[in-house]
């Protein structure tokens, strides 16, 4: 008669497991339905199955299962393949074989590796805590094999996640590479052009489920697309929150850059992610195809720190919102109401005053001020547009030259300053050794090395970016973004954010307006007075 009740365990990796033939669920139970078949003394009561889960874990739904059978008695005998289908973490393995099953009197058997604990001989201490040893070690060589392979896909800008960013797909010629979704990317263009309008978070998402747009959740549920709950945030009822557009809107994949690397495990025992510093992350430029331009995408993140609370009663902010400071004080003036004869009237004002600091606070009538910053707008586009149509005749191949030559020297200069940098930090272990710095110092140099390192790397890059521009004959962006409210018959919210950097007021009468894009207007007349010169040479 029988005098074990045993329990067949069987798990199968989702890592790497899973490509061996001889690892198959299948293959395992046939082994061990044969091995109970030579063993009359052996009934097999029940199956586990953990398909998909790593054996440098325990917390495994089936071998928690079989656990729970273990302390209430219904089996007494575990079977499994071998050693490594219990798991492959050697002290925690080793307190299952030597403390847990032997307390409850379990009988443990490895059909491959010859071990049965009903047996002495063949349960040896050494032999059982070096194979244990050889599994963890196998474990982690897969894991750091992982990584690197992962690493390497990252800096190549291959997408190496499970789930794809509302807006686009994985594409079906190349599983690594991203492409717009047709439908959702759409979207994604009117929650920035909406942004841009000055509509807050909470309008935009108001908006789009007035218009019942399917929420990023909803979207790929739809469509049988893969999507994780802990992936752009819905509300319950899959309808667009607050929260799902600004992630949107702060996310730069859309503007082609594959950001990659934010989570990470401190180690491959540990299975929990956490958040790496973003020094760590992988940023690759122009891995796939923009949905939106950099130039809007960088806008909406000035936005941000401005001031964009929704005006009372109204979808949008107000006018001059976060732009507006005080020559005195330099804090943001504020808007204000004062009604009198049954009339409203608005202006803007200083609320720091007197009393806190500011020496001569100013209050702005808003029409005044509107028709003031218009009248300057309108006049600077004029001469953006004067400026164009001068360098439209400017010989090309020259301008080119004129922009290589300068971006050039730029580059070369940012790589000097690099290599000093990496050289500097290279020598700080030297230094450490030979007592010339402390620890401190040596954590505290060695981080403002890597970060000075990581500005210029981004700095080189980013100048290279626009040498290509100007080489590709692109240097009329900058432009275009003033020509676009060429025709305008009013100042709007899109035309101040875009334009308009901040407006400074000095006095009742005095204002400095900053226009973005100065640097590129100042480098275009250096290259029209350059270009002239040489003409008239």
């Amino acid at each position: 008669m029988p005098t074990y009740s045993a329990t067949a365990y069987i798990r199968l990796s989702y890592a790497s497991d899973r490509t061996v033939e001889s690892d198959s669920v299948a293959n395992q139970r046939k082994l061990i339905e044969d091995f109970i078949s030579r063993n009359p003394d052996i009934q097999l009561v029940s199956e586990k199955v953990d398909d998909g889960y790593s054996g440098i874990i325990f917390d495994r739904p089936a071998f928690k299962e079989m656990m729970q059978d273990v302390t209430d008695g219904k089996i007494n005998c575990v079977i499994v393949k071998d050693l490594s289908r219990l798991g492959r973490e050697y002290i925690e393995t080793g307190r299952y074989l030597r403390r847990i099953f032997p307390t409850y009197g379990v009988r443990f058997i490895a059909i491959n590796d010859g071990i049965d604990t009903a047996h002495e001989s063949s349960s040896d201490d050494l032999t059982v805590s070096v194979k244990n040893i050889i599994n963890e070690a196998y474990c982690r060589d897969i894991s750091i094999k992982t990584r690197s392979a992962l690493d390497v896909k990252r800096k190549n800008g291959d997408f190496v996640g499970a789930f794809t960013v509302y807006g686009y797909l994985k594409s079906e010629d190349n599983k690594n590479q991203l492409v717009p979704d047709p439908y959702a990317s759409a979207v994604v263009k009117d929650i920035f052009r909406m942004r841009l309008d000055g509509a807050s978070a909470s309008t935009i998402a108001a908006e789009l489920n007035r218009l019942c747009i399917p929420s990023p959740l909803a979207h790929k549920r739809n469509h049988g697309l893969p999507h994780s709950s802990k992936g752009y945030t819905d509300c319950k009822d899959c309808k667009w929150s607050a929260t799902t557009i600004i992630r949107i809107l702060q996310d730069e994949t859309y503007t082609g850059t594959l950001v990659q690397g934010r989570y990470g495990t401190p180690h491959f025992k540990i299975k929990e992610t956490e958040q790496l510093p973003a020094s760590e992350w992988v940023r690759v430029p122009n891995a796939h195809e923009a949905i939106i331009a950099p130039q809007d995408f960088d806008l909406v993140q000035r936005l941000r720190g401005l001031d964009t609370r929704t005006a009372p009663k109204k979808e949008t902010v107000y006018l001059f919102s976060g732009i507006l400071v005080c020559g005195c004080c330099g804090g943001r003036m504020t808007r204000k109401t004062i009604r009198a004869s049954g009339k409203d009237y608005y202006y803007y004002y200083c609320p720091t005053g007197k009393k806190n600091g500011c020496q001569h606070p100013t209050m702005l009538k808003e029409s005044a001020l509107t028709q003031c910053v218009w009248e300057s707008l309108k006049a600077h586009i004029e001469n953006v547009a004067s400026l164009n149509e001068m360098l439209s005749d400017v010989d090309q191949e020259f301008y080119r030259q004129a922009a290589a030559q300068k971006f050039t020297s730029e580059i070369a200069e940012n790589e000097r300053q690099l290599e000093q940098a990496l050289e500097f930090k290279n020598k700080l272990y030297e230094n450490l050794i030979c007592g010339n710095v402390t620890k401190q110092e040596y954590a505290s140099y060695k981080k403002r090395y890597s970060d000075m390192a990581e500005q210029l790397r981004a700095s080189i890059a980013e100048m290279k970016a626009k040498l290509q521009k100007e080489l590709d004959g692109e240097h009329g962006e900058w432009m275009n973004r003033f020509l676009q409210f060429q025709g305008a018959d009013e100042l709007s919210r899109k035309a101040v954010v875009q334009l308009i950097q901040y407006i400074q007021v000095k006095g009742k009468n005095s204002l400095r307006i900053k226009f973005n894009f100065d640097d590129e207007y100042r480098e275009a007349l250096e290259t029209l007075a350059a270009a002239e010169h040489r003409k008239a040479g």
